[in-house]
């Protein structure tokens, strides 16, 4: 006769993963796998170092003039600790500040002004259009004027197109030059890529961090962001305002029906 089969057992298992006195004898014995740790603590920890941060970098960007206005609010030995680093950052820029204003520029004058005058910093070139009827050379020529005033240690120049290359297309107008180190380091032909009409100063933020004229840390880029995220933030409540009103007004016409 045959020896009969040995028989197996079914253990129950509904949730491997509940804290059960059956569980923990099937952990105890290998059958499931020990229960992997909760990731609330990770979550709770991240969130607590999320709000730590921010309220370390809440003065970021800040000029004088608004940290002044946060005597009331802050720690006084605190923030005058941050009103020193902006006047330290205000008298580094000051003291960098060479140029302030945008060097139109001739094709014989080229090497000196631009791949010369590379070697000892970035030097940014706007090939602009010989037309009035091109409206992107047109916005960035006075984009052009406004950061070569905010950013006074980089220096900006601006050329016609058709002058600093022969027979140069209109259609390509305009072009960003970026010189370093006597190099043509990056070309931005039109502002396709860069918001097109609507180009702003962000966009000359973002180009420049790109080449590493600034860093990301500056207080003209921190500022900058600071009051689009309030814009926006304003943009948002007047909007929910508006939509509450409107809600209120189609509930008082019904109460007319």
């Amino acid at each position: 006769m045959a020896a009969p089969m040995e028989e197996r057992i079914a253990v129950p298992i509904d949730d491997p993963n509940a804290d059960t006195e059956w569980n923990d004898i099937l952990r105890s014995k290998g059958i499931i796998p020990e229960k992997p740790p909760s990731p609330t603590p990770m979550i709770e920890e991240a969130i607590l170092e999320g709000r730590r941060l921010a309220h370390e970098n809440r003065l970021e960007g800040k000029d004088i003039d608004e940290l002044d206005e946060l005597e009331d609010e802050e720690d006084e030995a605190f923030l005058e600790a941050y009103r020193q680093q902006r006047v330290q950052e205000l008298a580094s820029l000051t003291k960098k500040s060479l140029h302030g204003t945008v060097y139109p520029i001739s094709k014989p004058d080229f090497v000196r002004e631009v791949t010369e005058a590379s070697k000892n910093g970035a030097v940014l070139v706007n090939l602009t259009s010989s037309l009035g009827t091109n409206v992107e050379s047109r916005i960035l020529t006075e984009l052009w004027r406004t950061a070569a005033r905010e950013y006074g240690e980089i220096k900006f120049c601006e050329i016609r197109g058709d002058m600093a290359i022969e027979g140069y297309p209109d259609r390509n107008c305009p072009t960003i030059l970026v010189y370093n180190n006597g190099d043509i380091v990056k070309q931005v032909v039109t502002l396709m890529t860069m918001s097109g009409v609507r180009v702003g100063m962000k966009e000359i933020d973002d180009l420049l961090l790109e080449i590493g004229a600034i860093r990301d840390n500056d207080m003209r880029v921190q500022k900058r962001r600071r009051d689009k995220e309030d814009e926006e933030e304003e943009r948002r409540e007047r909007g929910g305002i508006r939509g509450k009103g409107n809600q209120a007004n189609v509930e008082d016409d019904d109460d007319w029906d």
